[in-house]
C-alpha cells in the first residue's frame, strides 16, 4: 500500500467519523418539514427553528416575480426541454444570457451549474504550456477541475490563502518559462466570509502580461456590486484579464452557474468546444423563467435597496457580536459570519445546545476547514428580522462559555487558532 493511499484513506475515515458523529446528534442531513418557508423559520422533527443557514443572502427565492415567472415557464415549455444546445436552445436562453450580457458588460454562459461551469472552462482555457497557482482555499469546485489538467502534465501549484507577495513571488518565477499563468481564487470565501485582494490582483494583473484571473463570485453575487455584479465588480472594472464565473443558486435566488468572458474569442472558445454544452441536457425551464426574472430585478434599480437592506442587518450582526464579545473572525460587510470556537467537540456542543434553543445554522467542521479552526457559520439573509439577529446572538453569548467548559477549552485557545488579538 502506498503512502498516499493510506493517507487517501485516513482522510476519507476521518471525514466519516465527523459525519457519523454529526448525523448522531442531528445537526446535519435534516429535512425540513414544513408546508411553506418565509424565509425565516425552518421546522425540523416537528421543532420550529429560527433559520440561519440560508445562502440566499437576499430572499429572492421567495419573490413572487420569481415563482411566477418560473410557472408562466412551466405553462408554456413544459417541465423540461430535452435537447443538448448543441442542436436547439429554449427561447429563454437567448432572453437570459442577453441579460447577463447588459448586466456584466461582457459575453456570458449560463450552464446547469457552477462546478459543470469549471469542469468546462478551466480544461480549455489552459493551455499546455501554461501554469496554474491555486489560492489554498479557492473553492473545491475549482480545484476538482483544475485535477483534469494533471493527465496534460500541466503545472499546477498552491500558494498561502490570500498572501499577494508569496503569489507575486511565484509569478516572477514562473514568468519566463510559461506562456500564461492562471491565478485561481474565490471573490468571496465561502466558509469564513472573507475577500480577495481583487484591486492587488489588479495590479499583478497590470505588471505582469502573463498573469490571468480565474474568479469564482459566487458567494459575491447580487449582494454587492453594480447592479449586483458581485463583489469583484464592486472593486473594480471588468479587468481585460479576469474570466469571471458566478452562480444563480446563493443571492440571485434561482440555479445554475454564470461564465463571464472578458471577450468574444474566449467566450466562443468555450461555447463550440465545452462538453457540458454539446452532450448535457438544458437547464428546465421553470428554472429560467425565474432568472430572467431576477435578473430585471437586478437591471433595476430596486436591487440597490435590497443590498443597503442586507447591509444594514450585517452591521447590525456586527456590532451586536463586539458588544458580546464574541469570537467573530472576520467583522467585514459579508453577509457569511463565522463565528471561531476551535475544537470539533465545542462546535458539536453549541450547536446542538443552540438547535435545543430554538435555532438552525450550520457547523463549519473538518474537512471544510482545518480541524482545530471549526466556526459557526451563520449567513445573514435580508429577510431574517433585527430581532432575529439579536436573541441569535444573545442566546450564543450564553451558550458558548457552557459549550467551551464541556469541551475542556477557553477564549483564549479559540484567540490561539484562529491568530486573533484578544
Amino acid at each position: 500500500m502506498t503512502d498516499s493511499k493510506s493517507k487517501h484513506e485516513l482522510v476519507q475515515e476521518m471525514i466519516n467519523k465527523v459525519a457519523d458523529i454529526t448525523i448522531k446528534l442531528g445537526i446535519v442531513h435534516q429535512t425540513t418539514e414544513d408546508v411553506s418557508l418565509d424565509g425565516r423559520h425552518i421546522t425540523i422533527n416537528g421543532q420550529k427553528l429560527l433559520y440561519f443557514g440560508s445562502c440566499g443572502y437576499l430572499g429572492l427565492e421567495h419573490d413572487s416575480r420569481l415563482k411566477l415567472g418560473a410557472i408562466r415557464a412551466i405553462q408554456k415549455y413544459g417541465t423540461q426541454f430535452s435537447s443538448s444546445r448543441a442542436y436547439v436552445s429554449s427561447s429563454f436562453y437567448a432572453e437570459a444570457e442577453d441579460l447577463f450580457a447588459q448586466l456584466f458588460g461582457k459575453p456570458a454562459l449560463l450552464l446547469q451549474s457552477l462546478t459543470v461551469g469549471h469542469m468546462t472552462a478551466i480544461p480549455l482555457l489552459v493551455g499546455n504550456e501554461d501554469a496554474v497557482i491555486l489560492d489554498a482555499q479557492v473553492h473545491d469546485s475549482v480545484q476538482n477541475a483544475v485535477a483534469l489538467l494533471k493527465s496534460r502534465d500541466i503545472h499546477v501549484e498552491v500558494v498561502r490563502h490570500n498572501r499577494v507577495d508569496m503569489l507575486e513571488s511565484r509569478i516572477k518565477s514562473l514568468k519566463d518559462r510559461y506562456k500564461k499563468i492562471w491565478y485561481m481564487a474565490d471573490g468571496v470565501y465561502s466558509m469564513n466570509g472573507d475577500f480577495a485582494p481583487v484591486k492587488d490582483l489588479y495590479r499583478l494583473a497590470d505588471q505582469y502580461e502573463q498573469l490571468h484571473l480565474y474568479i469564482d463570485d459566487i458567494h459575491g453575487m447580487s449582494w454587492t456590486g453594480p447592479h449586483g455584479a458581485g463583489y469583484v465588480l464592486s472593486q473594480g472594472k471588468f479587468h481585460d484579464r479576469l474570466y469571471l464565473t458566478t452562480g444563480l443558486t446563493k443571492a440571485f435566488g434561482t440555479a445554475g452557474g454564470l461564465l463571464v468572458f472578458p471577450n468574444d474569442a474566449s467566450f466562443r472558445q468555450v461555447k463550440n468546444n465545452g462538453r457540458s454544452f454539446i452532450f448535457s441536457i438544458q437547464m428546465p425551464p421553470m428554472i429560467l423563467g425565474a432568472t430572467i426574472e431576477s435578473a430585471k430585478i437586478h437591471l433595476s434599480d430596486e436591487i440597490y435597496d435590497m443590498q443597503h437592506e442586507l447591509k444594514s442587518k450585517i452591521d447590525f450582526f456586527n456590532l451586536k457580536a463586539k458588544e458580546l464579545d464574541l469570537p467573530l473572525i472576520h467583522d467585514n460587510h459579508s453577509p457569511i459570519r463565522f463565528i471561531g470556537v476551535g475544537k470539533p467537540e465545542t462546535g458539536y456542543n453549541m450547536v446542538r445546545r443552540m438547535m435545543n434553543m430554538g435555532y438552525f445554522f450550520n457547523l463549519s467542521v473538518f474537512p471544510s476547514v482545518s480541524y482545530n479552526k471549526t466556526g459557526l457559520r451563520i449567513p445573514v439573509n435580508r429577510l431574517n428580522a433585527y430581532e432575529d439577529i439579536e436573541q441569535l446572538l444573545t442566546e450564543i453569548s450564553r451558550q458558548l462559555p457552557q459549550a467551551l467548559a464541556d469541551s475542556n477549552t477557553s477564549l483564549a485557545e479559540i484567540q490561539k487558532h484562529f491568530k486573533r488579538v484578544a
